[in-house]
């Protein structure tokens, strides 16, 4: 087994080990002197055993033997040095960065935005919105001039004023000039998420409260809801709306009649695509389009058109949208999914939507709770001191003496950071710029971050204390991947490159590689026992495979089939019954299938010739190496068994 996913598979099927319960930990043996546990051997057992398919690996004492030298060949690489190999070390860093994204978000309040996303993913909502645009970071007085504007629209609304026009005359959305704040139909995961979450809890023919944004604040009217119509997908056929300087504004209306007319003559909607259709994005495709669902297209017309097709009616009529004139034609109608198909496209939403933050921050404070960091606020005070408002023009650098900022500013757990580590971090953040004034409150929210980010550092390099499970992963994933490295250089690079003891172990065990009874034939079949009899004529006459086909099978008909090769006894591809001698057989039937069979030449039985037999002959005499290697091993380490620690393991793992 010489692919690394092979050799891994027992180690990446655990997901969360599960400990032997009733095995008490204690040194089970020792490789020269470097203990090995009860636990361990029982957790391994225990997690193989349904996989491992010769019994005899199934008994304790040989799995203890197994387990043993599999632990000899992890010490044989580390002996070896393999442990400090680059490829060894990237690819080791680059999985525990996988698995532990398991651990370093807050499962809880994933679950419960996944179930959320979900729920909301099975209405539309259709609302308009008014916009007061007010930066994320702007200063207090900013943010309430804002929020006051905001509030005062919405009173006006509530009054009775005509919303569109109050968005049309007062949102700073640039489209509210166009669509009078009217955003159509949409879904989860269209908006950004406090929008989204404010729309889907305001009722039907309601006004939000002010809700805040990264753009500002909006107040939301709630127009319709309905169920989600899921998505479509449609091919359509555009004819560019006229320019209000052409003479002939009915042209494209005309051209769009005309060529629905072609259609219902019967002519393929794809080709009058490619020919006429005037979005080039799609036409040489046919026109087709990829699938949408509401709110993701910025024409309602349409969408609505698109999903008001059906298979007994998939094609429409001529309309008009502010991009042109179409006529859509329905390709697929695509349901919405249920929760468990559509829980892992929606966890990958999240990871990428404001919601992400949510997560992040709920670790952020379980992490802050869990370490309790102490700042010391003399050091801080002198940090922000030192940051002055060159900042804001990239102009700003370390002070060139650092003393006053040297000392520690806090520690998570043994860790201490100094004053002068986080003006370090604040200067990498220079070039990014920051809104944040004064200086002294920049760097609070600076401080903030960069807490975070260590703790959440601090709290992922200690996963393996955290978690036993985590840490017994890695573990076998560690040693997994040395014995992969080790096995690659001690033994199959050996069994590819020693050519002369690869000849000397197949002479020695020849009779181990042995042919059955072989036939050398072409099989002819068909459902159709005219053609079988047709065929059986020609292989009667000397004809090829290639000639029956020719004669037999058309463009559009493929009568027969052949086979052509050497087959031993008991190989599936030859017929029933067949009799093992030269010439063309008697037609035989199996199921709805008919055979004849030309036998060109019978071959006895016999012994395989080493190139006939390579690949199995190198699987042997890898194990053979392997179990010579092992052997060896037991010479070059010093092994102790606590024969009382396994006869207490095995009690435990019988009952």
């Amino acid at each position: 087994m010489k692919m690394k996913q092979l050799l891994f598979g027992l180690f990446l099927s655990i997901g969360a080990t599960t400990f032997a319960q009733n095995v008490q930990k204690e040194v089970l043996f020792t490789v020269n002197d470097k203990p090995y546990y009860t636990d361990e051997f029982a957790r391994v057992y225990n997690k193989n055993l349904d996989l491992v398919k010769d019994e005899s690996q199934k008994d304790l004492d040989q799995y203890l033997e197994l387990f043993i030298g599999y632990k000899l060949k992890i010490n044989k690489a580390n002996k070896l040095g393999l442990q400090n190999g680059a490829n060894y070390q990237s690819e080791l860093k680059t999985y525990r960065a996988q698995l532990s994204k398991n651990y370093v978000t807050d499962s809880k309040v994933t679950k419960e935005l996944v179930e959320e996303g979900y729920q909301r993913s099975q209405k539309e909502v259709k609302a308009s919105h008014i916009l007061i645009t007010v930066d994320e970071n702007a200063a207090p007085e900013d943010t309430l001039k804002a929020y006051n504007r905001i509030s005062d629209l919405r009173k006006r609304a509530l009054a009775g004023e005509d919303f569109g026009k109050l968005a049309q005359e007062n949102s700073q959305d640039p489209s509210a000039k166009d669509n009078k704040g009217n955003l159509g139909y949409f879904s989860a995961f269209r908006m950004v998420y406090p929008f989204e979450t404010a729309a889907f809890k305001t009722p039907k023919g309601q006004i939000s409260n002010p809700v805040r944004t990264r753009f500002g604040y909006h107040i939301i009217k709630v127009d319709d809801v309905r169920d989600n119509r899921g998505e479509v997908q449609v091919a359509h056929i555009m004819i560019l709306n006229p320019k209000p300087e052409e003479a002939d504004q009915d042209k494209a209306k005309n051209t769009i009649n005309d060529i629905y007319k072609k259609l219902q003559q019967g002519e393929k909607f794809e080709d009058l695509a490619k020919q006429f259709s005037e979005d080039k994005s799609s036409s040489s495709k046919g026109g087709q389009l990829s699938r949408f669902g509401s709110g993701q297209l910025s024409s309602e017309e349409f969408e609505n058109t698109a999903f008001s097709l059906t298979k007994e009616n998939p094609v429409s009529q001529p309309f008009q949208s502010k991009f042109g004139w179409h006529i859509v034609k329905l390709i697929e109608r695509f349901p919405m999914k249920t929760f468990d198909e559509a829980k892992a496209d929606l966890e990958t939403k999240i990871s990428k939507d404001e919601r992400s933050r949510l997560i992040a921050n709920s670790l952020n404070d379980k992490l802050r709770k869990k370490y309790n960091v102490k700042r010391d606020n003399k050091v801080y005070g002198k940090v922000v001191k030192a940051v002055t408002p060159d900042f804001y023009e990239n102009k700003w650098s370390l002070p060139t003496d650092t003393k006053p900022t040297d000392a520690k500013l806090f520690a998570i757990q043994e860790k201490e950071f100094t004053g002068t580590d986080f003006l370090k971090y604040i200067q990498t953040r220079q070039k990014a710029g920051s809104g944040i004034r004064p200086a002294s409150k920049m760097v609070d929210a600076f401080y903030e971050s960069y807490l975070d980010e260590q703790l959440n550092a601090y709290y992922n390099d200690h996963l393996e204390t955290e978690f036993p499970e985590f840490a017994a992963v890695m573990e076998e994933y560690r040693d997994g991947l040395l014995l992969f490295d080790l096995m690659e250089k001690e033994i199959w690079e050996k069994s590819k490159t020693d050519t002369l003891g690869l000849k000397n172990f197949y002479d020695t065990r020849k009779m181990n590689y042995q042919w059955k009874n072989r036939v050398d034939v072409v099989i002819a079949s068909s459902t159709n026992e005219k053609a079988v009899k047709e065929a059986q004529k020609m292989l009667k006459k000397g004809s090829t495979p290639e000639q029956i086909k020719e004669k037999l099978n058309t463009k559009d008909k493929v009568d027969i089939m052949t086979n052509v090769g050497t087959f031993e006894e008991g190989n599936d591809a030859l017929p029933k019954g067949l009799k093992f001698e030269a010439g063309v057989s008697d037609i035989t039937k199996d199921g709805q299938y008919y055979f004849v069979t030309k036998v060109n030449k019978v071959l006895p039985a016999g012994v395989k010739t080493l190139e006939e037999c390579k690949g199995k002959c190198i699987n042997d005499y890898q194990q053979y190496l392997e179990q010579g290697w092992v052997d060896k091993l037991k010479g070059e380490f010093t092994v102790r068994v606590k024969q009382d620690a396994f006869e207490r393991v095995k009690t435990a793992l019988k009952k």
